[in-house]
């Protein structure tokens, strides 16, 4: 039976050190408006979506260092994240987005969570399982840094898909009908993955094993960082920046295509501070491995398509 709904990639722009928080999360609100006017029934935001990308560098001053963290148990009742969640929930539109998350206990994750505008609340969080980069900072003063690995613990929670409810009318529910009966009938099978953790096959195949039918991946990826990665050290910049693109585009293409599910990932990209590029190719991967539909640059830009769940079933089925 068709399971049609329509999904939405929200690619963020530069957003330097220095920029306003509100004026960012303006610019979040306005890409969910544009989604949700064209359709969109899930938005997808980048990794760390509200600040720039701050593990690139080494913070002396802790109280700077945590205005960069979310703190609080639900940050969708935060004050400072309030309206975005409350925009949400007006047009009724899911949302999922990355952030850096504070515990209690003092903790920091690369977080990211599953909004369900129907019914009010975070209905799944994931944590960054593949953390990239080094503790310290290269000696090389004008390396690009990547220091996750100082400022978050690698993820606690696993790789735990989930329905996502009230998106397609007459779903069937589990006591509905028994599981044999309910394959390919229900509610979405959502899973959650951030940045690096799309390069590692055992994530998306712990949520294939679990009938994932649509993955979301934020993600802030270096279009140049020859001190942490690359095949060769004298690439151009042009040429980083199109491996990088290559890399990511084969990823979600083929382990789309080997989990037959659909996947929508986002950036966050341009040139923060005028200098640290981040690639942009934000999209929406069939089953099959095609990309339906890819931003055209590295700005602000929602990119939305109509997916059908029952194209899943053909690689799973048989």
């Amino acid at each position: 039976m068709p399971r049609k709904l329509k999904v939405a990639a929200a690619q963020v722009g530069a957003v330097h050190i220095d920029s306003d928080r509100p004026a960012t999360l303006d610019r979040l609100v306005k890409l969910l408006k544009d989604a949700a006017s064209q359709g969109a029934q899930i938005v997808l935001f980048p990794e760390i979506a509200l600040t720039t990308f701050f593990p690139r560098h080494l913070f002396e001053d802790q109280i700077k260092l945590e205005s960069f963290f979310e703190h609080g148990e639900d940050i969708s009742t935060s004050s400072d994240v309030g309206p975005l969640f409350d925009e949400a929930r007006k047009l009724g539109v899911d949302i999922c987005i990355g952030f850096a998350e504070r515990t209690p206990d003092g903790k920091g994750y690369n977080t990211c969570i599953y909004y369900s505008a129907k019914l009010g609340k975070i209905i799944s969080k994931y944590r960054k399982v593949h953390l990239p980069g080094t503790r310290e900072p290269f000696e090389n003063k004008d390396a690009v840094n990547q220091l996750e690995k100082r400022y978050f613990e690698p993820g606690d929670l696993g790789f735990k898909a989930f329905r996502a409810p009230c998106l397609i009318p007459d779903a069937l529910k589990s006591n509905q009908a028994p599981a044999s009966d309910a394959t390919g009938k229900g509610d979405p099978i959502v899973g959650l993955l951030i940045c690096n953790d799309r390069r590692w096959p055992e994530a998306w195949r712990v949520y294939g094993l679990q009938g994932v039918e649509l993955i979301l991946c934020g993600y802030n990826t270096a279009g140049w960082a020859p001190d942490l990665w690359g095949s060769r050290k004298d690439m151009t910049k042009e040429a980083a920046e199109e491996e990088a693109l290559f890399h990511h585009r084969l990823v979600m293409q083929s382990n789309s295509y080997m989990n037959s599910c659909f996947s929508v990932s986002a950036a966050r990209c341009g040139l923060d501070d005028g200098k640290y590029d981040l690639i942009g190719g934000s999209s929406i991967v069939s089953p099959q491995g095609r990309i339906l539909k890819e931003t055209s640059g590295k700005g602000d830009e929602a990119v939305v398509v109509e997916i059908d769940l029952e194209e899943c079933a053909q690689g799973k089925t048989k």
